[in-house]
């Protein structure tokens, strides 16, 4: 961990009542503490009797309430001889206060008027009510976010601190529908698949209600939804025995036929309920061009589409138009589309291919012609101008339903004389250009298909029997046809009508780049010359844009990063690139985002490689990339580490980069650009500039920490560990090699860490590099730590500090010393191990004062830090050392014997932790949670954490294995 933040206190926030109310209006809570308010201003509502009193006339929602009902509510079945005086004093206070409107005298008793609203109970019934209809009309989320909102009604204890049997009563009843309010709102939430988050919660209540049956059945379903079976079982195991022991009673029948549903491995119930409803089945079709008999997927557009068509059938003329890549399949779903909705339009259907994709597109003037005599008009009666056409053609469409398929349009100028001009018509509209100019339209962006789809395309035509036994080996085929039906189509139309060929044939010629826009080809079906058409109709301005920008590597690019390749103002860039977002050649994945398809890069590639000459323009543009990159991922680094040394050795980039005003913007940056900058740097090695792709590793180490990044991470610092090695850069060599080490380590494989940091030191001496002469003994240190080999370790660290220092480091020098801190600790120096965490934490390592401070018994001290700590690596996104956090205060809870509070810290850090950290931290937090379960009262499921942390720890030969054998088996018996 390599942080430098200095402490922060979070300042808790005062509620106040979320009612409604003007500024002058009375208002009262009664789910926490009993207060009037009116407007902002808290009124004094007197001594605990007094609030007593209000209480009991606030919980009657307006009606009145007698002297002797008042009378019981205080004293019950004893009270005093004075006290209905002492009611009616109580009452004058009171109105006084409240005001001779609110606080009214009738019948002999008293009644609180004011409106509805007025009241946090009545608001939460009211909003319980509505979460109810939304439940029963299948809106699952929006019942969700409502009892969320009853539940954030309650501040504490309702009524806390009113005296008397009636607020007794009432106390219970409102607790006892929060907890009721709870229940539903977990259900709802594995209702909607938020069944790992919701492990944590259920785990904390189940420990404070032990006897709560409904609360054991949602923890069951939880764990079984997350993968967590054999917990789930000895949750229900836990709840027989413990029913057994303490009423001498078995599990109501519902939690038994839970348990049996997953001993058998229920499907259904694995799947949360909220579950979209399947499309409805799309309409059938009759007459038009025939649609391709292997049609596939789409679904959701056909819906879409034909409910859009649908829609002419009444007062009005729709206009949908379909915008995509060439080869998208715009046509073949129009047509199927078309089909689908003749119903709709009886009285006919006419169809134009425009040609806007080719050099000479149809003219409207020729196309309405057609349409008319289709449309029975005779050659005599048709007029010579455009305008007079088109006015004939809306006249003679005026009274009927029919739809007209402009397939391949140009542009909007193109099709608008030949859009019907009265309800119950309508016109689909396909072109690679998005129409944004078409006035009313429908529009649609057609994407690729997806895996399952374009799969299913391939074996409807090579046919399921060869595809059968080849199904990884077909998608790599519809991979390499970046999922684009036309490319799809050739590829498997060549395999059909090769019948020695092997789907794993395919797949092999396929994955060469430079010759895959070559085989895909089939008789007039070529998906470059698809490409093409749209290429020929650029600017030279727009398609030299078109073909660097697809040099990047990475999924996407940002208008910055895209400005710095072209070398172009940011305007004049964006300007470039949305015109060819307009042609489709290019999408805009989010505003400001650019992307390729994967086909239509190699097209670009191949066209800069034809027409940007000579090679050295392409290097130059990568190259400015690369420093764009480098330059602003620097300054998020020093934001994040100020006084950091490892900027001072990185190579000088000449293109400057972003810079931010916050931290959060940074960060925001970097997170968002991490497909990118590791793509940047992979690629930047590769062609010959690994000393650059190094330092940008380096720049970006927070996205190998944060662990969602870390797989990336990794095989991007391989990738220039092997480039850097292969161009002879000891130097660049050595820090990839030092990012490859942590990258390893966060993820537990400290083998191939250890391996990777001994190699960057050696190369870090030959070159004489500061920066791995420090980073890679430290890295040593910290994994010796791990494996428990401690002397190793302080020699590793005490080498780490001594080369920190040497180059005025002051950062790597605290790194150092918090982690010198944990050895002396591991090792019983508990009074150097506070010290030198002391030191370290001048700088920024909150989390290493907290383990010093647990270790030495100061509990409460290193609750506050490791709380610090852990809001720090919130907001720095650090997912993996937000994880060890939580890990680490469960631990002290442990110290405590706090085991609730234990068992809900260790469910959050497994759930931040999913997929990151490696199994060997996993296996760790399920020890602690183990413990805690125990703590509790679970441990049968404590026993199932244990088991599946042996596990790990004997496949991986770690000395905690030992320890959790004594736990599964403290007696050694077995």
């Amino acid at each position: 961990m390599d942080r430098d933040n200095g402490p922060r206190v979070r300042v808790p926030e005062q509620r106040t009542p979320s009612i409604p109310a003007t500024a002058d209006a009375l208002r009262f809570t009664v789910l926490g503490p009993v207060r009037a308010w009116r407007g902002s201003e808290l009124l004094s509502s007197g001594s605990p009797q007094q609030r007593a009193l209000l209480t009991a006339l606030l919980l009657r929602e307006g009606r009145t309430a007698t002297a002797g009902e008042l009378i019981d509510a205080f004293w019950g079945e004893d009270p005093p001889s004075q006290a209905l005086a002492t009611i009616r004093t109580y009452a004058s206070r009171l109105r006084k206060i409240l005001g001779q409107d609110t606080l009214v005298s009738e019948s002999g008793g008293y009644a609180i008027r004011t409106e509805r609203s007025a009241l946090d109970l009545t608001l939460a019934q009211d909003l319980a009510a509505e979460a109810e209809k939304a439940r029963a009309a299948g809106d699952r989320c929006q019942a969700r976010t409502l009892i969320n909102k009853v539940l954030g009604l309650w501040d504490g204890e309702a009524l806390a601190s009113v005296p008397g049997p009636y607020a007794d009563n009432q106390r219970t009843r409102l607790e006892e529908w929060r907890l009721q309010l709870t229940e539903t709102r977990l259900d709802l939430d594995l209702e909607v698949g938020c069944h790992a988050e919701a492990v944590s919660e259920l785990t904390a209540l189940t420990a404070a209600h032990p006897l709560r049956e409904r609360l054991r059945e949602l923890l069951m379903v939880a764990l079984y939804r997350s993968g967590r079976q054999a917990e789930a079982l000895a949750v229900y195991a836990d709840t027989r025995r413990l029913l057994a022991e303490e009423l001498g009673v078995d599990p109501r029948p519902e939690l038994a036929q839970l348990q049996q549903r997953i001993l058998r491995a229920d499907e259904e119930l694995a799947r949360p309920a909220d579950e979209p409803a399947p499309a409805p089945a799309p309409l059938k079709p009759a007459q038009l061009p025939a649609t391709v008999p292997d049609f596939t997927g789409r679904s959701a557009f056909v819906t879409e589409l034909g409910r859009r068509l649908a829609t002419a059938e009444g007062s009005v003329m729709a206009v949908s138009a379909v915008a995509g890549i060439g080869g998208v399949g715009k046509t073949t779903l129009a047509v199927h589309v078309a089909h689908q909705a003749r119903r709709h339009f009886p009285d006919g259907q006419l169809y134009v291919d425009l040609q806007g994709a080719g050099a000479r597109a149809a003219e409207p003037e020729t196309v309405l012609g057609s349409f008319l005599r289709a449309l029975g008009t005779a050659d005599s009666a048709i007029p010579d101008t455009l305008d007079e056409r088109a006015a004939l053609y809306r006249s003679t469409l005026d009274g009927r339903r029919i739809l007209i398929l402009l397939d391949n349009a140009h542009d909007a100028a193109q099709i608008r004389p030949l859009l019907p001009g009265t309800p119950g018509c309508a016109a689909l509209v396909t072109s690679r250009v998005r129409m944004v100019d078409l006035a009313g339209a429908h529009l649609v962006d057609l994407d690729v298909m997806s895996p399952e789809e374009a799969l299913q395309l391939f074996t409807r035509i090579v046919g399921a029997e060869r595809v059968g036994g080849e199904r990884e080996a077909a998608l790599d085929v519809v991979a390499a046809c970046g999922f684009l039906p036309l490319a799809i189509r050739i590829a498997a139309s060549r395999l059909a009508a090769r019948r020695t060929w092997t789907v794993s044939v395919l797949a092999a010629k396929l994955a060469d780049e430079r010759r895959r826009l070559d085989e895909l080809q089939a008789g007039d079906l070529a998906v470059k010359a698809t490409f093409e058409l749209g290429y020929g109709q650029l600017e030279p301005a727009q398609a030299h844009a078109f073909r660097l920008l697809g040099l990047a590597d990475g999924p996407d690019i940002s208008l910055a990063a895209a400005a710095a390749l072209l070398d172009l103002d940011p305007h004049v860039a964006e300007d470039l690139l949305e015109a060819l977002v307009d042609t489709s050649l290019v999408e805009s994945a989010a505003p400001g985002r650019y992307r390729y398809h994967d086909l239509v890069r190699l097209y670009a590639r191949a066209c800069a490689e034809r027409d940007e000459q000579p090679p050295v323009r392409r290097e130059l543009a990568l190259s400015r990339l690369l420093d764009f990159y480098l330059a602003t991922a620097a300054g998020v680094y020093a934001l994040e580490r100020p006084g950091e040394r490892v900027l001072d050795h990185f190579t000088p980039t000449e293109y400057p980069g972003l810079t931010f005003p916050a931290r959060e913007a940074a960060l925001d940056w970097l997170f968002t650009e991490s497909s990118g900058l590791l793509a940047c740097a992979r690629q930047s090695a590769a062609i010959g500039m690994p000393q650059r792709a190094a330092d940008l590793l380096m720049a970006v180490v927070d996205l190998g920490e944060s662990g969602a990044n870390s797989h990336q991470f990794a095989t991007a610092a391989k990738a220039v560990s092997e480039a850097a090695k292969a161009a002879g850069v000891p130097r660049a060599e050595a820090r990839a090699r030092t990012m490859l080490s942590h990258v390893h380590s966060v993820s537990g494989r400290f083998a191939e860490a250890e391996a990777e940091a001994m190699r960057a030191l050696d190369l870090g001496r030959l070159a004489q590099d500061a920066v791995s002469q420090g980073q890679a003994p430290n890295q040593r240190g910290i994994i010796a730590l791990y494996e428990n080999r401690h002397d190793d370790a302080e020699a590793h660290l005490t080498q780490a500090l001594t080369a920190f220092r040497a180059d005025g480091n002051k950062p790597g020098e605290a790194a150092a010393l918090c982690n010198l801190s944990r050895v002396h600790l591991a090792t019983g120096r508990t009074a150097t191990a506070v010290r030198l965490a002391e030191e370290g934490v001048a700088i920024y390592d909150s989390d290493a004062s907290g383990l010093a401070l647990i270790g030495s018994g100061r509990t409460d001290p290193a609750r506050h830090v490791l709380l610090e700590a852990l809001q720090i690596f919130r907001e720095s996104r650090q997912q993996l050392w937000h994880g060890m956090t939580l890990f680490r205060l469960s631990e002290l809870h442990l110290t405590e014997q706090e085991g609730a509070q234990a068992a809900a810290h260790a469910e959050q850090s497994l759930v931040v932790l999913r997929g990151i950290g490696g199994d060997w931290r996993r296996a760790n937090v399920l020890t602690v949670l183990g413990r805690a379960l125990t703590v509790i009262g679970q441990t049968d499921r404590a026993q199932v954490c244990w088991g599946e942390a042996l596990t790990v720890f004997e496949e991986l030969g770690s000395p905690e294995a030992e320890a959790v054998r004594q736990l599964l088996d403290p007696a050694g018996v077995g």
